[in-house]
Order: structure tokens, then sequence, then C-alpha cells
């Protein structure tokens, strides 16, 4: 069976050194705060080119942190792509605030027109989605954040160590937020994110309100809520975060094999990679018209493939309160597009990407 993603055969790669930094947490019983913690937000902090880190519970939290963090305008509009997972708009309503939903472009990232069209005078941020590892077109994006004088979050969930004209995303706008989920590029075992900032001030908010509002042990300045990266997780991410680049590298390797190989197959859309990006694909997604069928295919020829946000979020019934008419025609929706994401990782061999290409010719040559 080729896996669409293997984490038992990353964790045996490096299972002495996460099996090490358990037990050193174990033993000294340093389970919440403290140095494990501290370490990784300095280093994850570094890595991402930030002054500041936060860790919390997971990726919502981050981004209803960070959106709580802007002290934004009670009943604002925000923009949020309409092809992303729930957890990017629910922290918007989460906060009081208007979900407004924009269109995606041609490789299903956030549409900078589409933006443009949907700001109004209502309108308080924009939440930029670098989607599937790939970064948004923040050339496009950042002067109407400055024309319109809005604050930008931006939700790395599936982009740890993508660069856009070689600066990483999350440094791009007000505050940004990652997610640690298990099958992330970088993930822990177990739930766990991040927010990362070069404000000051919004650190220290962010700090303080995912840890029940104090400023010392019962010193509580507001109401907050409890949401901590604890130290279990945050000592596998640090060990984790020295491999990172490596799997990066080995993730693009990847990616570009299957460009290649697949590129003279009509039937298949390939993903297209602006040329001033280095995403660091956390997903393949191809886009064919059989792709229910395409992937029973694959599944009995032993590859296993994933359908990721099968609907466009304006057309949940979390969100039919929303309609409107103009949201049946979004290029977002995978129900039009059909999307198929293919087996991606650095666990894969090059023999393993040559079978699952051969296995697609033969359904479509």
């Amino acid at each position: 069976m080729i896996k669409f993603l293997d984490l038992q055969k990353q964790y045996k790669s490096i299972k002495k050194e996460i099996d090490t930094k358990i037990f050193e947490v174990i033993e000294k019983s340093a389970f919440v705060g403290g140095e494990y913690l501290t370490s990784f937000e300095e280093e994850f902090a570094s890595y991402c080119d930030a002054k500041y880190c936060i860790g919390v519970g997971n990726g919502t939290d981050a981004l209803e942190i960070a959106l709580w963090s802007l002290d934004l305008p009670k009943g604002s509009e925000v923009l949020v792509p309409a092809n992303t997972f729930i957890a990017t708009s629910e922290a918007v309503s989460r906060n009081n605030l208007k979900i407004k939903f924009v269109d995606c472009d041609e490789n299903y990232q956030i549409s900078p027109l589409s933006i443009e069209k949907n700001i109004t005078k209502e309108t308080s941020a924009i939440v930029v989605v670098h989607l599937y590892g790939h970064p948004a077109n923040m050339d496009k994006i950042l002067p109407l954040i400055k024309k319109h004088n809005l604050k930008l979050v931006e939700d790395c969930a599936q982009a740890h160590g993508a660069k856009y004209k070689n600066k990483k995303v999350g440094s791009f706008g007000d505050i940004a937020t990652f997610s640690f989920y298990p099958g992330k590029n970088l993930g822990a075992y177990g739930d766990g994110g991040a927010i990362i900032t070069n404000n000051q001030e919004l650190a220290n908010k962010c700090r303080m309100y995912a840890n029940h509002g104090r400023s010392s042990k019962y010193g509580h300045e507001f109401e907050g809520v409890n949401s901590r990266l604890d130290s279990i997780q945050a000592v596998v991410l640090s060990v984790k975060l020295k491999y990172l680049d490596n799997w990066i590298k080995r993730r693009q390797e990847v990616a570009n094999l299957y460009l290649d190989k697949l590129e003279k197959i009509e039937n298949i859309s390939l993903p297209k990679v602006n040329k001033d990006t280095q995403p660091v694909w956390h997903l393949f997604v191809i886009k064919v018209k059989n792709r229910d069928s395409l992937k029973e295919k694959l599944q009995k020829e032993g590859i296993q493939s994933g359908i990721h946000y099968p609907t466009a979020l304006p057309k949940l019934k979390a969100y039919e309160y929303l309609f409107d008419e103009e949201y049946l025609s979004y290029k977002a929706c995978n129900e039009d597009s059909l999307l198929l994401s293919l087996p991606m990782g650095e666990h894969l061999e090059n023999k393993e990407i040559d079978y699952v290409v051969e296995v697609l010719r033969k359904n479509f040559i």
C-alpha cells in the first residue's frame, strides 16, 4: 500500500530523539509551561523570521485568539476564502464578526480580484490562507490592505516554511497562525497550534488571553481562555523542527516528479506554481473529471488518496444564513472542481511515485 501520509515511518526515523525528550518531560513532571515550551516558541519564532511566538492548544484557537487581539470593530466584516477548512471562518464568528466569503484563483488560493470586489466600508480585516502549502499572491494583496487600511491575518496552517519572494509566510501581516495537527508538515502527537507576530503588544495580548487573561498566577486583567501548547507537544515539535527543511526539500522533489511525469496527460490539471513562490506541498492536488471513480481505482491498486474540502464553505449548512446567488459560481467549490489529493510526503520513494504515475496513465491514456 502506498500511503497518503506515513507518520509511523517518520516517527521511526527520529524515534530515539523523540522518546528521549518525551521521557525527559515526564521525569521532570514539567507538563505545562516552563522551559520546554519557551524553548520551542523561541525556535519556531526564529524559524519563521518573527520576533514572538505563542504556543496554543490548536490551530483553531490560534486563529480565534489572533483575531481577538486585533480589537476589530464589533460586527465588522472579515474576508475569508471560500475554499479552506471551516476553522478559518469559525474564528471570525467566534469573535462576533461577520464572515464575507471571497472567491479563489485558478490555483485555489484566495483571489486578489475577488478581495478587491468584496471590500466595503464595513470590512476590517482579511484572513489569507496559504492553502495546500502554496503562498498566496502577496504582491497583489498587500496593496489592497494598505489602500483600505485593513488588518491582515495569515492562516499558515498548511504552509510551515513556505516562502513568497524568499520571505517566509507569516511575516507579511499583522499576525499569523499555525496548526500542528499531526498530519501537518510540522505536526505534533496531538493537537497544537501557534501564533507569531512582530508586534509586542499583540504578542502580550495573545499570551495573556490564551492563559485566562492572567498577568500573574492569580492576577487576571480580563477574561480569557485556556489554550496552551503542552510540554510534550513542544518537545516533539522541537525535535521535528530540526528536520523540517529536509522534509520540505523532499516534498518539493516529489512534487517536481509528479509535475514532470504527469504533465502530458491531458485529462489531469496539475497545480500551477507561481515563479515567485517556494511552496512546501502540504498537499498535491490535481483536478480530474472522474474524481470519485479514479479514487476508487487508485485504492484498488493499493494507492491511498484524499479529498479535501469537497464543499466550498458558503455551501455548507452552517452558512445557509449567508446564502447569496453569487456563491453558486465560486470556482473554489470542490463539487465543481473535482479535486483529488495524491500521496505526498517525505515518506515516498521514487519507485512509489512512478507507480502512482503508471496507474494514472493507465486510466487516462
